[in-house]
């Protein structure tokens, strides 16, 4: 069990989400602001995404994401920040026999571009998305190939970001161990994503497996997206690890009750302290982490 534990709140992800909650922050001064709310509800790190303003899709756009950082950082709370850099990996393929006329959900780009925002801003954490996913059940896919990633571990090193890497299968976890084991990522974090269709599901087995192929000393967390969120919560820190909740895995804080980010913190801290344990303060993360403080 830790007894010491880091609570990531991921505030407003990629999905199709804002229609389904007027809680899922949109415009940056929003998205800062479930930065801030999440902070003094207990969060020790705030993981961003950013969305069009205009219509709350996401979006990639390095002003929005400047935006959300300085907003983060002149407000009268210490929170460590993850910037996502999974975006630019959509692929939808085309419907039936034209698999190639692929659709309007594709943006594709290059691992550097990926890391565009993250250049510029320099995060203490990013995030790198450890391999390629059918999304769904429909025709998208998550592309990351093992090329795409050497690049984008070798960038994140070279600019003394920490890596977060994104664990969605137990093929990710396998070359994310080659990678370290290739020299191209420094004391990286785990971050095993369960329940997304179709990767890993999110339950206990399936959770151990992973953990028990984790390097010795590593650093990791875990979540469940939907109702598994805080059962997978519960699970990471009885199995040694830290704890990602949010609204871009969870919308409900109970059964049809729809949740703020700090609402998730807060019933994280719970289940956290009612086991026995305690949640990490930012300056206590970054001790833990090894971060660089920017």
């Amino acid at each position: 069990m830790n007894h010491d534990v880091i609570i990531t709140c991921a505030l407003t992800g990629a999905g199709d989400t804002v229609a389904k909650s007027h809680l899922v922050p949109v415009t940056p001064q929003q998205i800062a602001a479930a930065a801030v709310e999440a902070a003094k509800a207990g969060a020790t790190v705030v993981h961003c995404h950013v969305r069009d303003p205009q219509t709350g899709r996401f979006s990639r756009d390095v002003s929005l994401y400047r935006e959300v950082m300085e907003r983060i950082r002149e407000a009268d709370v210490d929170i460590i920040v993850n910037l996502t850099a999974g975006m630019g990996g959509d692929l939808e393929i085309g419907p039936g026999e034209t698999p190639m006329e692929f659709g309007p959900g594709t943006d594709l780009i290059g691992p550097l571009e990926r890391l565009a925002h993250v250049e510029a801003l320099l995060p203490e954490i990013c995030t790198l998305d450890c391999g390629t996913l059918n999304f769904g059940d429909g025709n998208a896919i998550y592309v990351s190939t093992p090329a795409q990633l050497r690049a984008g571990a070798k960038r994140i090193t070279e600019l003394g970001v920490k890596a977060e890497l994104e664990i969605f299968d137990t093929g990710h976890l396998w070359f994310a161990k080659q990678m370290i084991k290739e020299g191209l990522l420094d004391d990286p974090l785990f971050q095993l994503c369960l329940g997304i269709p179709w990767g890993a599901p999110a339950d206990t087995g399936t959770m151990k497996a992973m953990v028990d192929n984790l390097p010795p000393t590593a650093t990791w967390a875990g979540f469940g997206i939907g109702r598994m969120q805080m059962p997978m919560a519960a699970q990471a820190v009885l199995l040694g690890g830290n704890v990602r909740v949010g609204l871009e895995d969870n919308l409900y804080l109970d059964k049809g009750v729809l949740a703020s980010n700090g609402q998730l913190v807060e019933r994280a801290v719970e289940i956290v302290t009612r086991l026995g344990a305690r949640v990490l303060t930012p300056a206590e993360g970054r001790a833990k982490m090894n971060l660089k403080r920017r």
